[in-house]
């Protein structure tokens, strides 16, 4: 079913020598046509134009930088009103040409790593409001260029399309947690901090596409749009804006009315198939709201629970390492939410010491990369890097199966959970997998609260997570739910980020493990990935210190005070591909202490052993 759109039409007009635009709301009779995200598209094709035009003027010195940044944020709102949709549809290139992070890339090209340069709206953000923009704008034409290059491309795109029912719901629910994750923390606008602005045009441009919906319950979603668009009417400033409220009283309940929508997914299910998300979730902040099984080769279907006991057992079995003296358990203390308390395991395995701290796996299962230096791409092949490793487990599979067949218990325990005989590799690494998927934690004090299942949570748990949300830029890496490196809204990539991590909090050396440039893996050797490590969870931050992949910060107020500084670069040291700002955050005392107080109300252990 075809939506006829009833909304706002952006109108460009370009002048001569000036290429001045600007973008006004004309009447309800002038400004629709049949297809509305035509209309958008054209809107936003047409602003890039004038983008490049102005961009081209300013480099000629015949146009201000305060014009250019005009040009700049009217062109990204002209995006934002058909971003769900274009995204949804053709996620591959809006996030490589339109608006992807602003960070280089890596492709595999005959087997070697080839970087790649960011393009797209985010990586002008940060161009644009740069304070040294004047001195090297030589970059700033060719992006300008290749933004319009493929604007024209996505408008060719929209412009045949018909948005139905099923999309519009979908694709809205998606960008109503990109709004929350990605725009209302600023990751999206790295430059201008221009989030406010953009999240409400988003708004504005979703309620248009249900006023002409034929939902059965549009009236309650297009009330709950001017229910959420009511929070940036007095609200201007960036660090000011409410995010957790705004989360309970309006993100929350529009995802669930649009859960409740009579719509049929059939037609967006090859879609739907390939997201993690559940559509029907009550919030983002349920352990039921991330599809575990999409991160594993087990399958739902062939997990049970018997399989998952059996995975248990075998977790803190030491018949799996070859000396019969650890086990998973050994480094992953249930009772320290699965992590060891220790800088890094003190008991070296073949006389080689361990170099890196051991994380919690409560939600690990969340990840599409894993270690430290993500050289394993799913839990299996986790398993499997233990294993083998000669510094950890050093065995192989004919040694396990060998003791496993020859134990008195594991076959009938195998053969109960797989129902059969024979103890393959297979079984082995579907049982570790289901038990550590189960681990899941998303039922701490802020959980709880942020679902609406509580009336109350401490001022500073408040606003420690509007500053982890907003001033403090943890969210621009550490996304919810997971906060960890599972980028929204399609949670489906892992991030590592290059911090320039020291060898103390009170030293001026860099930490001399090199990351994910080391990891083995041959397309990833690239100058990007050296000291680049895996973005891991603060859930359950108060009880796995040390912190960091070495365990050199003993304490939050250590890791904070690091962040607050800008990291290794912003403690002068030689860092050129550090992705973190080395720009302090200027947190004061009391904004530390707020801050850790949310970092601590993220606790939730539920298998503490006595």
């Amino acid at each position: 079913m075809s939506v006829k759109v009833f909304g706002s039409f952006i109108i460009v007009v370009i002048f001569s020598l000036g290429s001045v635009s600007f973008f006004q709301n004309s009447s309800v009779e002038e400004r629709y046509s049949n297809n509305t995200l035509s209309n958008y598209s054209e809107g936003f094709y047409e602003a890039t134009s004038a983008y490049d035009s102005i961009a081209q003027r300013f480099v000629s010195g015949k146009a201000t930088v305060e014009k250019l940044r005009k040009y700049h944020l009217e062109t990204r709102k002209a995006f934002k009103r058909i971003e769900f949709y274009a995204d949804f549809r053709y996620h591959e290139f809006v996030q490589e040409h339109i608006n992807g992070a602003p960070l280089h890339k890596v492709k595999s090209v005959k087997n070697r790593a080839e970087v790649v340069a960011p393009e797209g709206l985010q990586i002008l953000d940060e161009l644009v409001f740069e304070d040294n923009l004047k001195e090297n704008p030589s970059e700033l034409v060719p992006l300008t260029k290749r933004l319009k290059f493929s604007a024209e491309r996505l408008h060719k795109r929209l412009s045949q399309d018909k948005i139905s029912d099923a999309e519009l719901v979908v694709a809205s629910q998606i960008e109503l947690i990109r709004i929350f994750t990605l725009s209302l923390s600023g990751f999206d606008t790295p430059g201008s901090l221009n989030a406010l602005p953009e999240s409400k045009v988003a708004l504005e441009s979703l309620q248009e596409f249900f006023k002409a919906s034929e939902l059965n319950n549009k009236k309650e979603i297009i009330d709950g749009f001017s229910e959420a668009l009511e929070y940036f009417r007095d609200t201007t400033n960036f660090d000011d804006f409410d995010r957790l409220e705004f989360l309970r009283e309006a993100i929350n309940p529009l995802y669930q009315d649009m859960a409740s929508a009579d719509i049929d997914t059939t037609e967006v299910s090859e879609l739907l198939s390939q997201l993690p998300i559940n559509l029907k979730a009550n919030s983002m902040f349920t352990d039921d709201f991330l599809d575990a099984y999409a991160y594993t080769d087990l399958k739902q279907e062939e997990d049970s629970e018997s399989i998952q006991q059996l995975g248990k057992i075998l977790f803190y079995d030491s018949i799996l390492s070859e000396n019969n003296t650890i086990s998973c358990a050994s480094c992953h203390n249930p009772n320290l939410s699965f992590t060891d308390g220790l800088r890094v395991p003190e008991q070296p395995i073949n006389g080689i010491a361990f170099t890196r701290n051991s994380p919690t796996l409560l939600n690990a299962v969340y990840a599409n990369r894993y270690f430290y230096d993500l050289r394993a791409f799913n839990l299996e092949q986790q398993a499997e890097h233990v294993i083998f490793n000669a510094n950890e487990f050093n065995t192989t599979y004919e040694q396990i199966l060998k003791r496993l067949n020859a134990d008195s218990n594991y076959p009938e325990q195998f053969k109960m959970a797989f129902g059969s005989e024979d103890i393959s590799r297979e079984e082995v690494l579907k049982a570790l997998s289901s038990y550590v998927l189960s681990l899941k934690s998303f039922n701490s004090e802020f959980d709880v609260y942020a679902r609406g299942e509580s009336v109350d949570i401490s001022e500073n748990v408040k606003k420690g997570f509007n500053i982890f949300m907003g001033k403090g830029a943890c969210a621009t890496c550490h996304f919810p739910p997971t906060f960890a490196g599972l980028v929204p809204p399609n949670f489906k990539d892992s991030e590592s980020e290059v911090l320039g991590v020291l060898i103390a909090p009170d030293s001026l050396k860099l930490d001399t493990d090199k990351g994910r440039v080391s990891n083995g893996i041959h397309t990833e050797e690239a100058w990007m990935f050296d000291n680049a490590f895996k973005t891991t969870t603060v859930r359950n931050i108060a009880d796995t210190a040390p912190y960091f992949h070495n365990g050199a910060y003993e304490t939050l107020e250590q890791v904070i005070d690091f962040y607050n500084e800008g990291g290794g670069a912003g403690k002068g040291i030689n860092v050129e591909n550090q992705t973190l700002s080395d720009a302090p955050l200027n947190l004061n005392e009391n904004e530390k202490l707020q801050l850790i107080a949310f970092l601590k109300s993220l606790t939730d252990n539920p298998f503490t052993e006595n």
